[in-house]
């Protein structure tokens, strides 16, 4: 199962929301709620074996699918470099 696979299960099992876009904002659709970002922040660290900067704690990285994909894809390039 890749990435985009894994953490779109995790949303859908932890906050129950059953369909939505890769660019859909976690925050701005309800999707994620700021409680649910530390949740799914310890997901990302526990599931890909990293721990999350504080830095890196911008939408940029964690506000939609695509973003958070992308964000995994690029830390686990690093770790293995």
């Amino acid at each position: 199962m890749g990435i985009a696979e894994q953490v779109r299960s995790f949303i859908r099992e932890s906050f129950f929301v059953e369909d939505f876009e890769e660019g859909a904002s976690f925050l701005r659709t309800g999707i994620i709620d700021s409680m649910g970002m530390l949740q799914l922040v310890a997901f990302v660290e526990d599931t890909f074996g990293f721990d999350v900067a504080d830095e890196d704690l911008v939408p940029a990285n964690f506000d939609s699918l695509a973003s958070l994909t992308a964000y995994v894809e690029q830390k686990r390039k690093r770790q293995t470099a």
